[in-house]
């Protein structure tokens, strides 16, 4: 089933030591600034945290029209009532996942070959996340990265938009577009900003080929 999505400019969270006022005022920020999707990753914080921040979320960007993604956990994206669920591989399977969240409910999957995108084909997902394309901070448990090259052959073969992730900044984000990516997943890039909406709505010009 084919859902529209706009996944040109998605940001996955990182709230460390943020408190809850700061980490959404940095999120609307970045939507203010041209983030298209959310995805709520964070992989120390307990599940019932999860879901207050979810919910949290879900006030703040559906009148925005901005889906809510939840990054590995089906059952807390099912419990806050989210947009999707981002999977890896290690996670439920994408039936399992569909079978919880519905035919409606985005779900994405990380994957970090050749091998695993041609698995996904099978599924009924609605992107791909190649990661990371280039090495990164964020995520010390990846493979290794797929480069320009990698991440162009993906976009060739893949049937499905491929999100690109790792490393991407505004000094590169334009040759990853050019690859044939649908989109950039973005952490540090807007966290680590002095203003959020400002580093996003660069994003946005960088990729479209405007200069800074």
């Amino acid at each position: 089933m084919k859902r529209s999505i706009d996944l040109s400019l998605y940001l996955v969270t990182r709230r460390d030591s943020l408190g809850i006022a700061e980490f959404l005022t940095i999120i609307r920020a970045a939507v203010n600034g041209g983030v298209t999707i959310v995805q709520l990753r964070e992989k120390d914080a307990s599940a019932r945290e999860i879901i207050n921040l979810g919910k949290r979320l879900l006030l703040l960007l559906k009148p925005l029209e901005i889906p809510l993604i939840i990054n590995d956990r089906v059952d807390i994206a099912h419990a806050v009532g989210a947009d999707g669920v981002h999977l890896g591989q290690s996670d439920l399977n994408v039936a399992e996942a569909r079978a919880i969240l519905g035919k409606k409910a985005i779900i994405g999957i990380s994957v970090e070959s050749l091998q695993q995108a041609e698995l996904a084909i099978e599924e009924d997902v609605d992107y791909l996340a190649a990661s990371p394309i280039f090495h990164t901070k964020t995520k010390t448990d990846c493979a290794e990265p797929w480069g320009l090259n990698g991440l162009k052959q993906l976009c060739i073969t893949s049937e499905y938009p491929v999100v690109a992730i790792g490393g991407i900044n505004e000094t590169n984000v334009r040759e990853v577009m050019d690859c044939g990516a649908a989109g950039v997943a973005l952490v540090s890039a807007i966290f680590d900003a002095s203003c959020p909406k400002t580093a996003a709505h660069t994003m946005i010009r960088r990729m479209k080929g405007y200069a800074f």
